[in-house]
């Protein structure tokens, strides 16, 4: 199985990447030493996910204890460069609990720190095969059918978390029981996640798939030809409302229109009770020449700005089930935040 993040002691403590701009042309890893390149391989996507995130954050800690004490910095400085790691993308609420988990104890000292960051990173891959079996028995039960097909949207595979995935592990827990039809995965645009990742994760594991591209998508579902669509998230707020990968919502008001159900699957440290509402989610804007150009060249005419949001929010209305390693909770015919928050981190 792949690692997208882990932490390496020799031959310098460091946090081994792959890097996930290059892929599936080209399989590299990045080792990275430095509070500044953390920062950047989190702003590039080249780490990406919100399981994984919060694995950056949490041995982004030990990163900057490492290199404050190489190059002597004070308390002060040490405090800001980890607040930088935490606030590097503002959507993903992993990244910040990643960091918060591990914070308190840097008076403990590096071992004491990474430690817990370790800890962290093996509760993550425990919890995404129990929320894949959860989810499988919930999908299987719902939908009544022996061979399930599937959408999905943007990558929730190892690439995204530190091993198995969430909303791809349901998807490969369902192809290990023999349950699993066809993948529709969304070539989630304008980064090509699905295409780039997910579609290279279904390939390795021998998964049947095809991509299409993220317009296709509604009538992919409405024309009947998929039984139900299962996302990731990157924050579940106190009502249900969940954040994902721009075009998630278009799945949701689909299904809706279809009567199938619309499965968002994440592990119970995505659900932000401090957050009352998806009104509330800050929606990360990336640059706009990701959506006017690709692989360098220019698609849209000279001057014209690209409008390049990366998430949305689906409301929980939409959403039939939530699934952690806690257990499910079904939003739309049963908003109780009382039961989410049984589900939460």
């Amino acid at each position: 199985m792949v690692r997208a993040i882990e932490w390496r002691d020799t031959p310098r403590p460091m946090i081994r990447l792959i890097d996930q701009t290059l892929l599936p042309l080209e399989e590299r890893y990045l080792e990275v030493t430095r509070v500044d390149d953390l920062v950047a391989a989190i702003a590039s996507l080249a780490v990406r996910g919100a399981p994984a995130l919060g694995a950056a954050g949490a041995l982004g800690v030990v990163l900057a204890m490492h290199q404050g004490a190489e190059e002597g910095w004070s308390d002060l400085k040490l405090q800001a460069e980890i607040e930088r790691i935490r606030v590097a993308r503002p959507t993903a609420v992993n990244l910040a609990w990643g960091v918060d988990r591990v914070r308190g104890a840097v008076g403990a000292g590096v071992a004491a720190v990474l430690g817990l960051a370790r800890g962290l990173v093996a509760e993550d891959e425990a919890a995404n095969r129990h929320l894949s079996r959860l989810g499988a028995d919930w999908i299987l039960a719902r939908t009544g059918r022996e061979q399930v097909r599937v959408v999905t949207h943007c990558n929730t595979g190892a690439l995204a978390t530190t091993a198995w995935g969430t909303a791809y592990g349901i998807i490969h827990e369902l192809h290990d029981r023999g349950n699993l039809g066809l993948v529709y995965a969304d070539e989630t645009r304008p980064l090509l996640q699905g295409a780039r990742l997910t579609s290279w994760e279904l390939h390795k594991d021998g998964i049947p798939h095809v991509v299409e591209a993220d317009g296709a998508a509604a009538s992919t579902i409405l024309r009947g030809l998929v039984d139900v669509a299962i996302i990731g998230a990157d924050r579940i707020t106190a009502n249900g409302d969940t954040a994902n990968k721009v075009g998630s919502v278009a799945l949701a008001l689909a299904c809706a229109r279809a009567g199938i159900p619309f499965v968002v699957a994440a592990p119970s440290s995505t659900v932000d009770m401090t957050t009352k509402t998806g009104d509330h989610i800050v929606i990360e804007e990336r640059d706009g020449d990701e959506v006017v150009t690709l692989g360098g060249r220019r698609l849209a005419p000279e001057g014209v700005r690209g409008f390049n949001p990366a998430f949305d929010v689906t409301p929980h209305d939409l959403i039939a089930a939530i699934v952690t390693e806690k257990g499910i909770v079904e939003p739309a015919t049963a908003p109780d935040p009382e039961l989410l928050a049984a589900v939460a981190g």
